[in-house]
């Protein structure tokens, strides 16, 4: 055997070694929950003994698919997902286009853009969720003061702004997430393509449109990828500021509660399949419509 074949099978052994590891983490804390989960799925086992259970087949997937609250969660967290998703993707290009510039102070400006993002969510949430109050929210109390209101509003307990606010508090906390890929899909453009467009006195418009956006297009796409499948998964920020309402109900929501407020272990892994077989869908639309398989090729 030549020693570049011996080379090559000695470099792919240590590859496996050190990919050892994170494999057998990612099957305890990735792979073995979701096939325990769709285990479930198929049985009618309930939360407060899973040990016993007989198999149902398909039974629990279709009374999910005919639930008419199902079906309201996944129009709930369609709406969120696309309005928050393309707001945060608008104001993070135009913040990242903005903090692109030699501005003064740049650095702090991106250092503070980050802070909102860097809170958890759960701390975000209790914060607006504060700010927000009808009798001691401070938002109240400054829009009563300016005169725009004359008493206090229930911000997450109206049905009809509920939803506005949760995609408002969203958009706040995960914007800089959209400006920080962005900027970073603004920083590998060649200087020379801008100082050729600067020479030819191409206008700043027909520049942002004819190259830096099909340039960026790569970053925004995983951008919206990756925000895309978070919003379709979030749980944390609609629960606290709305809890279980039927206007901000997410398929995340609606899976915990069969699975905890019902104690149905079986609806409840069903759920949760759907959740994944959804997201994933969502995954497989977006990457298809925005070729970030060819642009991840080129």
């Amino acid at each position: 055997m030549s020693r570049p074949n011996l080379l090559q099978r000695g470099e792919t052994r240590a590859a496996w070694m050190f990919l050892a590891p994170a494999l057998v983490a990612l099957t305890l804390v990735a792979f073995w929950p979701l096939a325990r989960t769709l285990f479930f799925s198929f049985t009618d086992a309930t939360l407060d003994d899973p040990s016993v259970y007989d198999f149902v087949g398909l039974r629990n997937f279709i009374d999910i698919a005919t639930d008419e609250q199902w079906w309201r969660a996944v129009a709930n967290t369609l709406v969120f997902s696309v309005v928050s998703v393309t707001l945060e993707t608008l104001l993070g290009l135009g913040i990242a286009l903005l903090l692109n510039q030699a501005l003064p102070g740049r650095g702090v400006l991106r250092a503070a853009i980050l802070i909102p993002w860097s809170i958890p969510v759960v701390v975000s949430a209790k914060i607006w969720e504060w700010m927000l109050h009808d009798q001691f929210g401070i938002l109240n109390n400054l829009l009563i003061g300016l005169g725009f209101i004359d008493h206090g509003v229930a911000w997450t307990a109206t049905p009809s702004l509920v939803m506005g606010v949760v995609i408002f508090v969203d958009v706040w906390i995960t914007t800089p997430f959209m400006v920080l890929l962005i900027l970073a899909g603004l920083q590998v453009i060649p200087e020379e393509v801008r100082e050729a467009v600067l020479v030819d006195g191409v206008p700043w418009w027909k520049r942002f449109w004819s190259i830096t956006l099909p340039l960026l297009k790569p970053a925004i796409g995983v951008a919206v990828l990756f925000r895309a499948l978070d919003a379709m998964r979030m749980f944390d920020l609609a629960y606290i500021l709305a809890g279980n309402g039927e206007r901000t109900q997410t398929i995340s929501i609606y899976a915990r509660n069969q699975l905890i407020s019902f104690q149905e272990t079986g609806l409840g892994s069903a759920a949760s399949t759907w959740v994944f077989f959804v997201i994933a869908l969502v995954a497989i639309l977006i990457i298809g419509a925005l070729r970030l398989d060819r642009a991840a090729g080129r």
